[in-house]
């Protein structure tokens, strides 16, 4: 699929050359949408039944490819096909079948209205209602406050037809929570459906190609049979009925069916990051400034030791990175087309989306700044491409969820995975079972992986001289470090049961060390997923160029928390010093292999067309 991808025309589906004003760039990616409909990646998402080809990790992989390209694009089709036509085919029944060959042909476009601007990341909360008429059997949705209009939706303010409305659902008077309503927001000429209010949101940071809008709605009339009810339904007789009995689990189990989106985020983020190192990579291998001492050739900026340090890392980063992501979608992959069907599963990968679409996003942001500042003014014109990676994936680290939250999300799970393994055990009892044994029982259920427990337990001890080129040790370094922020978090967060304690305030209080423990388990994940991709590798020249990648990722993740460390004791000043030496070293071994290494992102060359490349 990725190679399909590449073979797609850049002139129709790559980045702009140039800026164009709102309505062109909206017009223009419309266009890129309907001719990306004629390709086989639409389908891939859905179900056979639907009109799909149940290609899920193709789908996904196809997605994160358009993330070399316009941005604009990459979200419009998420919307489309990822958003507004994931909820329809996993939040509908088969009286919604229908509606998919029209979605996956793009002649139904739609817009997923889940945030309002009251509410955004507390979705149990939203204020918006859709009350269940029997007399007249329809659905009335409807906005009773401005806070809660619906914002920031994509594909609303120009394209849109019908909105995946998420909705307060009342029936006979009694709320049943959040559920997902059709509502169409548009006639077929464009106008407005009555009772439908929109608005355009105007302007923004980047995604300019992307008719972002509002909607509110007054008294809307829909039929019973909109209401996308796989979780929870009105039959016939009026009657309300769910297979899932508690609200809380119901609504958890109803987002996590769209665990796809947050995936497919993850997917462009990194595509993106890519792009811009690729970019710089080529930059830096030909910029030549200042001439060193006695010579008159001046000095590839890519043999500075400061520009190996800003870019090498980052370039070992994304490999990383890029690992993990097809670990998780072949785990996506696995949960949609049933192979597994448990709920585990699906709370594992939803667990796993969140961390890694936290990660991946985050170094887009940092990565795609540091190069714009490593190509200089270069960097910031718009022909070499990096503005405009800047710009667009801003809205990355809170959209599709906002990143802090994703990772008190990623924390609670660590803590049910700790209260799975040691039930109602007080803290007295846990220090007699053994402190250390607890973060790491958590780790092991978490890794599932006989090859890096080999490596971990074949590095010395921490009582012999830390030896970072051991892969063993920077990996137990990194389990260290997991294990004592979830040892201590779920110590400080016990305090919350004891009697008149406002848990809420202990919670509160832990919130820093709630998202520090979650980062600490995503970064040792991403790392075990790396270095187990490693020892796979059947190339061996591949291979050992790939293990100084790991090495470089691995030993820039434990230096840049190295302060935890000399604070903990789990490293001596000397030692500290000696990793700083080291990753200088690998930095210095990696940096002829440079390009190589971008190269082998296999981005088409007709999406990294630059001035500063001399291709433009």
């Amino acid at each position: 699929m990725r190679e399909h991808c590449r073979a797609l025309d850049a002139a129709t589906f790559g980045a702009l050359p140039e800026p164009l004003p709102t309505d062109e760039h909206r017009a223009r990616v419309t266009a890129q949408l309907a001719a990306l409909a004629e390709q086989p990646y639409a389908a891939a998402g859905f179900p056979k039944h639907q009109g799909g080809t149940a290609g899920y990790g193709e789908a996904v992989a196809a997605f994160e490819m358009l993330g070399h390209s316009d941005l604009s694009l990459f979200v419009k089709a998420g919307v489309q096909w990822g958003l507004f036509g994931g909820a329809v085919s996993l939040l509908g029944t088969s009286r919604h079948d229908d509606l998919l060959p029209r979605i996956i042909s793009g002649e139904l476009q739609g817009c997923f209205a889940m945030t309002e601007t009251g509410h955004g990341s507390d979705v149990q909360s939203l204020l918006t209602t859709a009350t269940f008429e029997a007399a007249t059997d329809e659905i009335v949705v409807h906005s009773p406050e401005p806070a809660a209009r619906k914002d920031y939706i994509g594909n609303a303010a120009r394209d849109g037809r019908m909105a995946a409305v998420f909705a307060q659902l009342l029936v006979d008077g009694e709320p049943r929570g959040v559920h997902c309503v059709l509502v169409p927001i548009r006639d077929e000429d464009g106008t407005p459906a009555a009772g439908v209010t929109i608005e355009d949101c105007g302007p923004k940071l980047g995604l300019a190609g992307v008719d972002n809008g509002r909607l509110m709605f007054d008294q809307v009339r829909v039929p019973r049979t909109n209401l996308l009810g796989r979780y929870g339904d009105i039959d016939d007789a009026g009657t309300y009925t769910s297979p899932i009995d508690n609200p809380s689990r119901r609504f958890f189990t109803m987002l996590g069916t769209l665990v796809r989106g947050r995936i497919s985020v993850a997917g462009g983020a990194g595509a993106a990051a890519r792009s811009a190192l690729a970019v710089t990579t080529t930059y830096a291998a030909g910029r030549r400034q200042f001439a060193a001492p006695g010579t008159e050739v001046e000095t590839t900026v890519l043999d500075y030791r400061t520009y190996q340090r800003r870019l090498l890392p980052r370039i070992a980063t994304a490999y990383a990175l890029q690992v993990a992501q097809h670990e998780l979608v072949r785990a996506m992959d696995d949960v949609l087309s049933g192979r597994a069907a448990s709920e585990q599963d699906q709370r594992q990968l939803e667990t796993r989306a969140a961390g890694i679409k936290v990660l991946t996003t985050r170094h887009a942001t940092d990565t795609i700044q540091e190069c714009r500042e490593l190509c200089g003014g270069a960097g910031y014109l718009w022909a070499n491409r990096l503005a405009a990676l800047k710009a667009d994936t801003d809205i990355f680290t809170t959209f599709e969820g906002d990143n802090t939250v994703l990772l008190q999300l990623v924390a609670k799970s660590l803590l049910a995975e700790y209260q799975a393994t040691f039930g109602d055990l007080d803290t007295a009892g846990i220090v007699r079972f053994g402190a250390r044994l607890v973060g790491g029982t958590v780790i092991e259920r978490s890794s599932a992986r006989g090859i890096i427990q080999r490596i971990v337990d074949a590095a010395p001890g921490r009582e012999e001289v830390v030896a970072f080129g051991i892969r063993g040790t920077q990996l137990r370094l990194l389990r260290e470090r997991e294990e004592h922020l979830i040892e201590g978090l779920a110590r400080r967060l016990r305090r919350a049961t004891a009697p008149g304690v406002d848990s809420f305030a202990v919670f509160n209080a832990t919130q820093d060390h709630l998202v520090e423990a979650a980062s600490a388990h995503v970064e040792r994940m991403v790392a075990e997923s790396f270095a187990a991709s490693v020892e796979s590798c059947v190339d061996e020249d591949a291979r050992a160029l790939l293990a100084r990648v790991c090495d470089l990722h691995v030993l820039s993740t434990i230096e840049r928390h190295k302060a935890w460390y000399l604070e903990h004791d789990r490293l001596s000043p000397a030692r500290a010093k000696a990793l700083t030496a080291l990753v200088n070293e690998v930095c210095a071994e990696l940096r002829p292999h440079a390009t190589t290494l971008v190269d082998a992102f296999g981005i088409p060359e007709g999406l990294l067309t630059t001035e500063m490349s001399g291709t433009a």
